[in-house]
C-alpha cells in the first residue's frame, strides 16, 4: 500500500499503542508513538499475561508475519484449567476451560511474558517510538488536526490523537473529565520466582496445568507459570535475529491480593516500602499457610517485588466524535481478575486500525470511522470490566471461603449504581 497522508499520533508505548503502531506501519499509514518512560525497561510493568483469542487475533492482524511467528514461539505452555486451593493447598474448585490451541488465534489461550511481548511489539519501530516524552495537553486546531504538547517543550501535530496512556490517562481527563476511575481498595503485591530445580519441587501439580488461586479468609494468592515454548533468544535467532530479549528464563509469577488495610495503614506506607520489605510483608501475611507456599515466596527475587492499586473504570456513554480517541486502560481499565485487560487493549488496537485504514483508503470520513470504532469498543470494553469485577472464570462462590474477588465485585457494583 502506498503511504497515506493520514498521520496518527499515539500517546503511550504499552501493548495497545505499540500493537496499533505495528498495524499502521503495515498498512502504510504514517504514525508516531510518544512514551513518557526514558527506556523500554524503565519501570516494572508486570510479568505474566494471559492472552486469549481476542489478543492473538489482534496480534496476527497487526504484526508482520515474522514477528507473529516469534510471538507464537515465545508463548508459554497451554492453559488447560484454573485451580482454586485453600491455604493448605487442598483443591476447592477446578473451573472448566474450553478446548484451546496455541497455534490457532481463534482458540488461543496461554500465558506470555509481558516484557517479551513488549519487545516483540517494539521491533522495527525504532524510527517511530519516542521515549522520554511526557504528555501535557492537546489542542484541536481550526483545520481539524490535533497538536500535542510535551513537558520538554516540544510538540507534534497529526490528524488523529490516540490515547494509549493507561489508567491515569491525561488525554481522557482532558477529553472526558466525567469518565471516572474507581479505587476498589484492593492492593496487589507482585513477585517473581525463578524455576530452579528446588522451586519446581515445591509447585502444586495442578499449577502445571494452568493458573492457580489460593484463597484465605483475608487475602488470595494468584500464581501462574511462564515456561517458554522456546527460549526467547533462540526463537529470535530463528525468526527475527535483530530482536534482543532481556528475559532470563522460566519463572513463577505470584500476586498476593487483599484490601489495603490488610497490608498497611495507608498507601503512602505501602508504596514507600522497598522490594525486600514487600517480600517480608507477604511472608508475614501467609505465615499460617502451607509451607510450600511460604518457601516459593521466600525463594523469589526480592528486587522483583512491587505493589499496585487496583482501579477500574466506570461506564461512560459515547461522546461526540472528535479526532481524539482512546484504547485499552485509558478508557476501560479493569481488575486483573478476568485476564482481559491486555486482550482488550490489543483488540481495541486491531479494531481502531481497521477504522483508520477505511479513512486512509477514502472509504469513510474520519469522524464517522472513529465513532463506528468507539461505540462497540465501549460496549465490549465495559462488558470486560464487568466480567473482571465478577471475578472472571472464578465467579462461582466457594462455600468455605469469602474470596477477595467477591468483595471486589461488591465494591464495583456499589459505585455503578
Amino acid at each position: 500500500m502506498t503511504q497515506s497522508p493520514l498521520h496518527v499520533l499515539i500517546v503511550g508505548g504499552g501493548l495497545g499503542g505499540l500493537c496499533l503502531a505495528q498495524g499502521l506501519r503495515q498498512a502504510g499509514i504514517s504514525t508516531a508513538v510518544y512514551e513518557r518512560d526514558s527506556t523500554p525497561g524503565f519501570r516494572r510493568q508486570g510479568y505474566r499475561l494471559h492472552i486469549d483469542a481476542r489478543g492473538a487475533t489482534a496480534l496476527r492482524s497487526c504484526l508482520p508475519s515474522d514477528l507473529f511467528e516469534l510471538f507464537l514461539a515465545t508463548t508459554s505452555q497451554l492453559s488447560h484449567q484454573i485451580t482454586v486451593f485453600n491455604k493448605h493447598l487442598r483443591i476447592l474448585k477446578t473451573p472448566g476451560s474450553p478446548a484451546v490451541n496455541n497455534t490457532d488465534p481463534a482458540r488461543f489461550s496461554t500465558a506470555v511474558d509481558r516484557l517479551t511481548l513488549r519487545e516483540i511489539l517494539l521491533a522495527g519501530l525504532d524510527d517511530l517510538v519516542y521515549f522520554n516524552k511526557e504528555y501535557c495537553r492537546y489542542e484541536q486546531l481550526a483545520d481539524g488536526s490535533v497538536q500535542v504538547f510535551f513537558a520538554d517543550g516540544t510538540d507534534a501535530r497529526g490528524d488523529v490523537l490516540v490515547a494509549a496512556d493507561g489508567v491515569n490517562s491525561r488525554i481522557r481527563q482532558q477529553l472526558l473529565p466525567e469518565a471516572a476511575v474507581v479505587d476498589t481498595g484492593t492492593r496487589c503485591i507482585y513477585g517473581k520466582t525463578r524455576l530452579t530445580a528446588s522451586v519446581q519441587s515445591l509447585l502444586p501439580a495442578a499449577l502445571q496445568q494452568g493458573f492457580s488461586v489460593v484463597v484465605g479468609s483475608h487475602a488470595s494468592l494468584a500464581m501462574g507459570l511462564v515456561k517458554f515454548l522456546h527460549p526467547p533468544a533462540e526463537a529470535a535467532a530463528c525468526f527475527v535475529p535483530t530482536v534482543q530479549f532481556h528475559t532470563s528464563g522460566d519463572y513463577l509469577m505470584w500476586s498476593l491480593n487483599a484490601q489495603r488495610a490488610q497490608f498497611a495503614a495507608s498507601d503512602g506506607e505501602l508504596f514507600q516500602m522497598n522490594s525486600l520489605q514487600l517480600q517480608e510483608l507477604v511472608l508475614r501475611k501467609i505465615k499460617s499457610w502451607h509451607p510450600d507456599l511460604r518457601a516459593l515466596i521466600a525463594a523469589s527475587e526480592s528486587e522483583e517485588t512491587f505493589p499496585i492499586a487496583v482501579r477500574v473504570s466506570t461506564p461512560c456513554d459515547p461522546w461526540p466524535a472528535t479526532p481524539v480517541t482512546l484504547l485499552g486502560d485509558s478508557i476501560h481499565a479493569m481488575s486483573p481478575a478476568g485476564g482481559s485487560g491486555a486482550n482488550m487493549a490489543l483488540l481495541d488496537a486491531h479494531l481502531l486500525l481497521q477504522a483508520l485504514i477505511s479513512v486512509a483508503d477514502g472509504k469513510k470520513p474520519l469522524l464517522q470511522a472513529l465513532r463506528e470504532y468507539e461505540i462497540p469498543m465501549l460496549e465490549a470494553g465495559f462488558a470486560a470490566v464487568r466480567f473482571s469485577a465478577n471475578g472472571g472464570v472464578l465467579n462461582a462462590s466457594i462455600a468455605t471461603e469469602k474470596t477477595l474477588l467477591q468483595r471486589l465485585k461488591r465494591v464495583v457494583k456499589r459505585r455503578w449504581r
